[in-house]
């Protein structure tokens, strides 16, 4: 998933990195994956504090790219892209603006389409969860996508139970 996430990013930095004179030409690859991270990283810390209906909600139709999860990844990328390239609050926000909703929008769609193989909503859960053991990912994602829960021996207390303690909380 990472290396697909990583080339989905390239396939769309253009204008935002590759051709973005703030960013060294040395360094594009860097700032490619530091994008790619900053998506990994939100939805990890999403899972990690158990906010799974923020992440299903971003899977879950519309435009993604401007979900509550997209402002975050923004948000950590430009971050990231201020402390590592010492930019502006203005031009890092450009990139991050300009490159991750379109990349956020197609990572959906391809997560979505049942004929795309390249990212799987139950392969992206259990990589942010880190397999999260126990964790019934088909139940997760069927409390979500309507698909039913056939294996929630609790018959009902919802997402948060299914995922009770898996972090601590």
């Amino acid at each position: 998933m990472l290396d697909n996430l990583l080339n989905l990013v390239k396939e769309h930095a253009g204008d935002a990195i590759i051709n973005n004179p703030a960013i060294p030409n040395e360094r594009n690859d860097e700032a490619v994956e530091m994008a790619s991270n900053s998506i990994v990283d939100t939805l990890k810390n999403a899972a990690s504090n158990g906010n799974f209906s923020d992440i299903m909600s971003m899977f879950q139709g519309g435009n993604a790219g401007n979900s509550p999860m997209a402002s975050a990844m923004q948000s950590g990328l430009i971050q990231n892209l201020m402390s590592k390239f010492g930019l502006d609050n203005s031009a890092a926000g450009g990139i991050a603006s300009s490159l991750l909703p379109t990349v956020i929008n197609k990572f959906v769609n391809k997560t979505n389409d049942p004929n795309d193989s390249s990212f799987d909503l139950q392969g992206i859960i259990s990589k942010v969860t880190g397999g999260a053991g126990g964790l019934d990912i088909q139940s997760l994602i069927g409390q979500f996508t309507g698909g039913g829960n056939t294996n929630n021996s609790g018959g009902g207390g919802g997402i948060l139970d299914s995922i009770k303690g898996l972090f601590g909380k």
